[in-house]
């Protein structure tokens, strides 16, 4: 795997497409989810993009955001995604993993929360996170609100 790790500033035209392709055919074709992927947190200052690329191929993404952004107190982890050509060989821990390295390298001293889909708070309760609050629906799905603290 190769990790690329950057603001909207730096993405390529590539990148930047490739990304929003990947997000588009999980969240809403697979997941027959119609909903505004497009909501304005994509290049504000302090979201970084998380780009996991396998054989020059983007097979993975994931959302950092700084304090304040994502989650009033922490840091905030979204639009977590596996290609479907990648899944089944433990990538989606690995970007995982990724991901926490760059909470942890930007933002040391903050919580780190994430909305996860309820069926996966098995997958994010391995790398820590445990359930808060209470669950809800996004987008028709039901959620749950994810902290982990560091």
């Amino acid at each position: 795997m190769n990790w690329k790790l950057k603001p909207w500033s730096e993405l390529t035209t590539d990148e930047l497409y490739e990304l929003l392709a990947l997000r588009a055919e999980v969240f809403v074709v697979e997941q027959t989810c119609p909903f505004q992927d497009l909501d304005g947190q994509d290049r504000r200052p302090g979201v970084l993009h998380l780009l996991g690329y396998q054989d020059d191929q983007l097979a993975a993404y994931a959302r950092v955001m700084a304090p304040g952004i994502g989650d009033e107190t922490g840091v905030a982890i979204g639009r977590v995604v596996t290609a479907p050509h990648a899944r089944g060989a433990g990538l989606g821990h690995q970007l995982i993993g990724e991901a926490l390295k760059a909470c942890a390298r930007y933002w040391p001293d903050h919580s780190i929360w994430l909305g996860a889909q309820a069926h996966l708070q098995g997958f994010y309760g391995q790398h820590g996170f445990v359930a808060e609050g209470e669950g809800y629906l996004e987008d028709d799905i039901p959620h749950m609100g994810m902290r982990k603290v560091s």
